[in-house]
């Protein structure tokens, strides 16, 4: 949702900013005042091509902000600016950031659908027919898509496995001369696992027992020998002993010495076990450090790591193999594939079939919405075409087309070929209510919506964007007092050339409430302001 846009430099714009509201926001005015500006900047914001020559006329660059809130996005909001400059080149920032215009067009674009009749619309693009069918009736078709989806994915894997063991047991028949080699100079040496890492700690206490069994019996000799630590910190506690009862500081001393004397002891008697336990074995002294650089020669030739090693081992183990049971291998994984592909076929049936039964209820719904907007017979259906295997997606194993026929009898069509840019304004408008909060979009801009509209069909084309504005932010440029009158909230564009500098037209957006409102909604109905007139805009906007 658009909470505030701001414009600067952007064709007659000088600087303006819009506070839309949450409902529906009509900007009116003239024929040519300037509304197409606004409307190029809302098309920046989301993400479309820029065009230098959108620049205000002696201006450096234009510049278009935005502070959005996005559902499942950051509650504070985000705010993007985009600046593209006279000689052409822009600058995208979001939240202070650096970014892409691919950034902006896949995160605020899909949020805002702008409709009208000559701009790029969703409803036009036939891949988003099926995401606006499962989106309406996701009850339905949500648990039997997502089944499809992971039948799909399961399958894509098992033709994976089966390229990859066809691929393995080809190349096997090439390289199993290598791999018998590799396999064979590994388990020769048979290396486990971790037997490496028990090496690096072991050996270094192998190759200096002696060091350590004369440092050990040193330590312990110091310690427990004749006039040893042990001693002289005995006679130390035998001094204390016979004089602490006359002084508490010196019996706190003693404890100290006595604690330390067990210490010391203890460490005496350790360092005698580690002594014993040490065991300098030339024999196998010398195995160790030869199984060392055997498993060394192995990371050398297969490493560097002996993880490198091991799995080396396991490929050529697997060459070998498939070169002995290659037509197994290639058996199961058939089997696998006929499996997957039996499991997806039944799932893709499934998917069509809920699809097949919510479709037409689908596409009466949106046809009573379009006779509301007194569009006489003009009816919508949904068609379905079966696709090859090689062309299922995630969207489905069928293409699902919105089929558009403007009146009985005659041939129903794809939209983009035969409904003008009124009729597709209006028949985007119904398919908008039909979808109410299942629609992703959150924003929607009508352009031009009520072209070649009035009397009933306008009041009709007023109440559904209404309706629509109870589930969407709706933003209509609209020349129709019937809709302005409905408004949340009104703004009015307007060109003047007075007061610019440069003798350049500027074109303002403002904000119009009470009297206002009422004057404009006169110039609406009948172009002038004439008691009748303005009597007549109070009585609409009293009822609106």
């Amino acid at each position: 949702m658009i909470d505030e846009l701001h414009v600067s430099n952007v064709a007659l714009i000088r600087d303006a900013t819009m506070r839309p509201s949450s409902g529906l926001t009509v900007l009116t005015g003239e024929t040519g005042a300037g509304k197409s500006a606004l409307l190029s900047s809302v098309k920046l914001l989301m993400g479309e091509r820029a065009d230098a020559g959108a620049v205000r006329e002696g201006a450096d660059a234009l510049v278009v902000e935005g502070r959005l809130f996005c559902r499942g996005a950051d509650p504070d909001g985000m705010v993007v600016r985009r600046r593209v400059g006279a000689d052409g080149r822009g600058r995208v920032s979001i939240d202070g950031h650096m970014a892409s215009v691919r950034e902006l067009a896949s995160g605020v674009g899909s949020t805002i659908d702008l409709c009208g009749q000559h701009e790029h619309q969703r409803l036009l693009a036939q891949g988003s027919h099926v995401e606006l069918l499962d989106a309406w009736a996701a009850d339905e078709v949500g648990d039997v898509l997502a089944h499809y989806r992971q039948a799909l994915a399961e399958a894509r894997a098992a033709h994976k496995e089966l390229r990859r063991v066809d691929e393995m047991c080809r190349a096997a028949t090439d390289r199993v001369d290598e791999a018998a080699f590799v396999l064979q100079r590994i388990d020769e040496v048979s290396p486990k696992k971790g037997e490496l890492e028990q090496l690096e700690a072991d050996l270094p206490k192998a190759e200096h027992a002696e060091s350590l069994i004369r440092a050990a019996e040193s330590a312990r000799h110091a310690l427990a020998g004749e006039d040893g630590a042990t001693d002289l910190v005995s006679e130390a506690l035998d001094e204390l002993r016979d004089v602490q009862r006359y002084d508490d500081a010196l019996k706190r001393h003693a404890a100290t010495l006595e604690s330390a004397l067990l210490d010391l002891e203890d460490v005496a008697a350790e360092l005698r076990d580690y002594r014993d336990a040490v065991d300098f074995d030339p024999m196998m002294l010398d195995e160790m450090q030869g199984r060392m650089a055997q498993l060394r020669g192995l990371m050398r030739s297969y490493g560097p790591s002996m993880e490198d090693v091991l799995e080396r081992r396991e490929q050529a183990a697997e060459f070998v193999m498939a070169a002995g049971s290659g037509e197994e291998l290639l058996r199961k994984a058939r089997a696998a594939c006929d499996k997957a592909e039996a499991t997806l076929k039944e799932a893709a049936r499934r998917l069509d079939e809920a699809r097949r039964v919510v479709a037409p209820r689908l596409a009466a719904a949106i046809t009573e919405q379009m006779a509301q907007l007194e569009m006489g017979s003009a009816q919508l259906e949904v068609s379905f075409e079966p696709l090859d295997r090689a062309h299922w997606t995630a969207s489905g194993p069928s293409k699902v087309e919105l089929l558009y026929r403007p009146a009985a009898g005659l041939t129903a069509r794809p939209l983009r070929r035969i409904a003008s840019g009124g009729e597709i304004s209006r028949v985007m408008l119904a398919c908008k209510v039909v979808l109410g909060e299942a629609d992703a979009t959150e924003t929607l801009v009508f352009d031009e919506v009520d072209a070649g509209v009035g009397g009933t069909t306008a009041v009709a084309l007023a109440n559904v964007l209404e309706k629509l504005a109870q589930t969407h932010q709706v933003i209509v440029v609209t020349h129709l007092a019937q809709v302005a009158v409905k408004a949340d909230v009104h703004y009015v564009v307007r060109k003047s050339a007075d007061g610019t500098a440069d003798g350049v037209p500027q074109t303002s957006i403002d904000p119009i409430d009470g009297d206002q409102r009422v004057v404009e909604i006169a110039r609406m109905l009948s172009g002038d302001l004439r008691e009748a007139s303005l009597a007549h805009a109070r009585e609409m906007l009293d009822r609106g």
